[in-house]
């Protein structure tokens, strides 16, 4: 079955663009949260600033992760530099679980004595911040399906706004009905989202960094495919990765039948356009084997013996 891997491109210029207004709208929102919520004795608010004091982190990340990826490559980074957006979504993730975990020890904290909240500083700030977050993910989302960092900020910044309609009804019920404890309540709720998403979608870059297979590419499927062509006997020590986010390759030994060995190019030939069209696996090294003079016991996956 046919995979697609393309993706929608935008033009660079004009998503630095996009990425350098929500980095400011966010900075400018962070530390009015910041002061807002210290003013207020407001955690809820606190909580909400720090997520975006992560989300702009990771707008900065992401934006020099950018700049970088686009340098070719040269004789120290033989494969490029793209995978650079792929440590910057590792670092941007690991900052936000120890975030997360750090809000629900403060917020257990102030369950246990909580503290006076001004009701309208926090409705007012958390009203400015929903606006802000909003307008992040809209300058993001026709940019999400193009590269794994963005649509985490674009996840991030909406899981923002969310967490920001908490953070005023929080305001409100405190406003309404002296609710105190609401405010720690909503901080630990928001702890557990950062958390949620944070975990969630961590493995994707670690499974890229372990040069794990691509998670959308069947390896058995792959092998089935190589197999099916013309003069293949068999196919063992395959290797799946992914050089860069949307760049899958392979390598692997291709066992060719004895009378077949006079068209090993073609069967070549033959491989990589079955595996650019059934997986868009359009990067390959194949290295032929005979049939009479083929590895035992070679493992199917891996370089095992």
């Amino acid at each position: 079955m046919p995979h697609d891997h393309g993706h929608a491109h935008i033009d660079p210029d004009s998503g630095d663009r996009r990425i350098s207004i929500a980095i400011w709208a966010n900075a400018l929102l962070t530390i009015a949260q910041v002061v807002g919520g210290i003013f207020a004795g407001s955690l809820a608010l606190v909580a909400d600033a720090l997520h975006n004091f992560s989300d702009m982190a990771s707008l900065l990340i992401a934006f020099a992760a950018r700049k970088i990826a686009r340098r070719p490559a040269d004789e120290r980074m033989t494969f490029g530099y793209g995978r650079i957006e792929i440590v910057a979504a590792l670092v941007n993730y690991t900052t936000l679980i120890l975030v997360g975990v750090y809000l629900i020890y403060e917020g257990g904290m102030r369950m246990i004595d909580p503290p006076e909240v001004a009701g309208w500083t926090v409705v007012i700030l958390g009203g400015i911040a929903l606006v802000v977050d909003t307008l992040t993910a809209l300058l993001t989302y026709s940019m999400q399906k193009g590269s794994v960092n963005i649509r985490a900020l674009f996840l991030h910044n909406l899981s923002d706004a969310l967490a920001s309609v908490a953070v005023i009804i929080g305001g409100s019920l405190i406003i309404l009905y002296d609710m105190k404890w609401v405010d720690p309540a909503i901080t630990i709720g928001i702890a557990l989202y950062i958390l949620y998403l944070a975990v969630t979608e961590i493995g994707r870059p670690i499974r890229t960094l372990m040069l794990g297979s691509p998670p959308d590419i069947d390896g058995e499927g792959v092998v089935e495919v190589i197999r099916s062509v013309d003069g293949v006997a068999d196919v063992h020590h395959v290797h799946l990765w992914q050089m860069q986010e949307h760049e899958v390759a392979l390598d692997c030994h291709v066992v060719v039948e004895e009378g077949c060995l006079a068209n090993a190019e073609q069967i070549k030939s033959d491989i990589k356009a079955s595996l650019a069209n059934h997986y868009g696996i359009r990067y390959s090294v194949l290295e032929i084997e005979a049939s009479g003079n083929m590895h035992t016991g070679a493992e199917l996956f891996g370089h095992g013996s």
